[in-house]
């Protein structure tokens, strides 16, 4: 099992940063990759940013340029650098890992809120 816990979510103005991390705990070993997902009011769950035990990255084009994924192997953590934040990115961000035995691992969610 693999427990998974965010942080760094909150409100801050269009224009400004936020970085969310996600720390992972127990059985890390067979995780294959990381990533964000988000969710807005009344959408879909979609992919923010996904990095994979290999370093390679893949991220949502409204996102690209502005945030960054990156993963402390050493901390077991994740982090997501977002720039230039805008309203439309108002949602709740989900940490997720990708095992390669047993799928799928999500944390509890964090909220962020973007005002104009």
């Amino acid at each position: 099992q693999v427990q998974l816990v965010e942080s760094g979510g909150g409100l801050v103005q269009a224009g400004g940063s936020l970085r969310l991390s996600c720390a992972a705990s127990g059985s890390t070993i067979s995780i294959i990759a990381n990533g964000w997902y988000r969710q807005a009011p009344g959408k879909r769950r979609e992919l923010v940013a996904r990095i994979s035990s290999g370093g390679i990255v893949t991220s949502a084009d409204s996102v690209k340029g502005r945030f960054t994924i990156s993963r402390d192997n050493a901390k077991n953590t994740v982090y997501l650098q977002m720039d230039s934040l805008k309203p439309e990115d108002t949602a709740v961000y989900y940490c997720y890992a990708q095992d390669r035995l047993y799928g799928e691992y999500w944390g509890q969610g964090t909220q962020v809120t973007v005002s104009s």
